[in-house]
């Protein structure tokens, strides 16, 4: 279902957390749960998966995840404001340490001018740390590609707040 590097890139995160006894909560948008889907393809990652919210519509990121509705009128669900409300929401309703959001516009429709197809916005939350978040124009690669380049960011994210 994913590539292999996609794979290999999970296995050596969901690895690193064990070891730090680490735990992990997704909010997922354009993804769909596949950062998620990710780490449950490695073996042992009950250990580090808490729980993935898959929060698509704009009343799924209010009522799971607490991004306030005027937040999402005023910046839009794809904004890095938005991004980091998913991963503070994900943090606060949930056990885990680390919440990694993602959130964009796969495509081929919803892009608008100011916001085209490929735009991602990602954040990570990490308890007793600032959140980090980044922006990505992959450009309009195709769908699949801009869903896998955004997991790709993701477990790369996730990393990074794990060292």
């Amino acid at each position: 279902m994913l590539p292999d590097d996609v794979l290999n890139s999970a296995a050596e995160l969901v690895s690193v957390m064990r070891a730090a006894g680490l735990k992990l909560a997704t909010a997922e948008s354009c993804t769909g749960g596949l950062v998620a889907a990710a780490i449950t393809d490695v073996a042992g990652s009950s250990a580090v998966l808490d729980r993935g919210f898959i929060t698509y519509s704009n009343a799924a990121k209010a009522a799971s995840l607490g991004v306030d509705r005027g937040l999402i009128e005023a910046e839009g669900a794809v904004s890095r404001a938005v991004a980091v409300a998913m991963a503070e929401g994900a943090l606060s309703h949930s056990v885990a340490d680390i919440a990694v959001s993602v959130t964009g516009i796969a495509g081929p429709g919803g892009a608008t001018a100011t916001k085209p197809v490929g735009l991602v916005h990602l954040a990570v939350a990490r308890k007793g740390y600032p959140t980090v978040d980044e922006t990505c124009r992959f450009g309009d690669i195709g769908r699949r590609q801009v869903r896998v380049a955004a997991v790709r960011k993701a477990l790369a994210m996730l990393s990074n707040a794990c060292v």
